[in-house]
């Protein structure tokens, strides 16, 4: 049987106390290792979470604990986040394609044949690159603060992310980690978050190397036709429509500076098969920040009936 070589530290107790999980460990690549979580028997309906930049599967702690009990609970790291390990970029692209390819064979490895997928921010994106590969084994689809599509007309990146994505980026996100610690500071406007859970978020990406994947997801972001991601977005704008006789739910944070209200605006135009909740004072965190009426409203999509393969 094939071991994992490579490995983060442990995770600090006052993390690991609001993080409880078994660590599981897949490997992608040879000697690329991703880990996900996956909690609750192995026989109940399966629920897949998918994180996105600058987070990890940490994002989804609460929700795993809520619904462990009645349901397998799938979340990876994506590569360079989280637990997983860290490849160059000799090593491994860093694109879009890559990611979705790789929620497929994890999702293969685990022995997922049909699920409801839970995604926030890339994960989005992620997250539908699988479903619309694969219609018929989504049940359910819940999307908070994210996009499954092109920036909607007329909208443009914050100057931050275009500072970012500058000559200048590297310096501010891999060397001041300026990304991730103003995603904590401002990610949340309802809920302060408190220092075990900023602990939490900013852990794995404590140095110059762990904070490659973070650079290279906002470098990812396809803003023209040649970049190297936009057809792979092409795709899954397109794929969307054969999603729409699955129950969906998006749940939206109003004080989000990254997903602002001008995409929650094209949910509803691109998905009027929707159900949607707003929360006018919660932020890009926004499960941080409503999480007992998001939780609440994922326990209503969960209750119904799935859709038909």
């Amino acid at each position: 049987m094939t071991t994992r070589t490579t490995h983060r530290a442990p995770l600090p107790a006052h993390v690991a106390a609001l993080y409880p999980f078994d660590e599981h460990v897949f490997e992608t690549a040879p000697g690329i290792w991703m880990h996900y979580v996956d909690e609750g028997p192995r026989d109940a309906p399966v629920v897949v979470m998918v994180h996105g930049n600058p987070t990890w599967s940490f994002y989804f702690r609460r929700l795993v604990l809520r619904l462990r009990g009645r349901f397998r609970c799938i979340v990876p790291d994506h590569i360079g986040c989280g637990l997983s390990d860290i490849p160059d970029d000799d090593d491994y692209p860093y694109t879009l394609a890559r990611r979705v390819d790789d929620l497929e064979a994890l999702l293969a490895h685990c022995g997922v044949d049909r699920a409801s997928l839970v995604a926030h921010d890339w994960g989005g994106m992620i997250a539908s690159g699988w479903a619309t590969r694969h219609p018929e084994r989504v049940e359910r689809l819940a999307y908070l603060n994210t996009a499954a599509f092109h920036l909607p007309p007329d909208e443009s990146i914050p100057f931050a992310l275009t500072l970012c994505r500058s000559p200048l980026g590297a310096l501010l996100v891999r060397g001041a980690n300026a990304f991730c610690r103003s995603a904590v500071a401002v990610g949340t406007k309802r809920h302060k978050l408190t220092p075990a859970e900023r602990d939490g978020y900013l852990w794995p990406y404590g140095s110059w190397h762990a904070r490659l994947a973070v650079h290279r997801f906002v470098q990812d972001i396809p803003l023209s036709p040649s970049h190297p991601s936009d057809a792979e977005v092409c795709a899954i704008e397109a794929g969307m429509s054969a999603l729409t006789h699955v129950p969906t739910h998006v749940f939206w944070g109003m004080r989000d500076f990254v997903f602002t209200p001008a995409f929650l605006d094209e949910w509803r135009r691109r998905a009027p098969h929707a159900t949607f909740t707003t929360f006018a004072d919660a932020g890009h965190y926004v499960l941080d920040d409503a999480f007992d009426e998001i939780a609440a409203g994922i326990d209503e999509l969960l209750a119904t009936e799935a859709a038909e393969p």
